[in-house]
């Protein structure tokens, strides 16, 4: 990872660095969402009251270069809760430099410090590159996600 990147929680002061990269990784994924999801969610993320969502932005000098959103949940197979990372996302420029995989191990220091063995996530078949990234990271299971038609 480059050395002038940096990792920190998600502040208030940080929306109009967050939205272009939340907008970004939504369109990726071919959708998008009204500006007042955007308020909710941001709010949410940046709410210490709401202790099941938190949200990391990665930084290269001044400019937002990546973000990573969690949720986390109780498990009805294990005691302690578990965490589900929701959203992760680094600008095209900076792909391939590490950006990614250091919010992944934010993630997993953030869980392992709150006693949350266990981190998951989705992903898309086609997303390669994502993919070959999470091969290295991860575990990749057999189970197929389904939504309520």
């Amino acid at each position: 990872m480059p050395s002038e990147i940096t990792i920190r929680p998600l502040r208030p002061e940080d929306k109009p660095a967050w939205a272009p990269l939340w907008r970004a990784y939504l369109a990726f994924y071919q959708t998008a969402r009204s500006d007042e999801i955007y308020d909710l969610t941001f709010a949410r993320y940046i709410d210490p009251e709401q202790e099941d969502m938190r949200a990391w932005l990665a930084w290269s000098g001044d400019e937002a270069v990546g973000l990573v959103h969690v949720i986390t949940h109780a498990h009805g197979w294990q005691a302690e809760p578990v965490t589900y990372l929701q959203d992760l996302f680094t600008a095209p420029a900076i792909r391939g430099k590490g950006v990614a995989r250091a919010l992944i191990e934010t993630v997993y220091a953030d869980a392992d410090a709150a006693g949350r063995s266990s981190v998951y996530w989705l992903t898309q078949i086609g997303n390669a590159q994502a993919r070959a990234l999470y091969d290295r990271v991860a575990v990749a299971t057999n189970f197929v996600k389904y939504n309520r038609s």
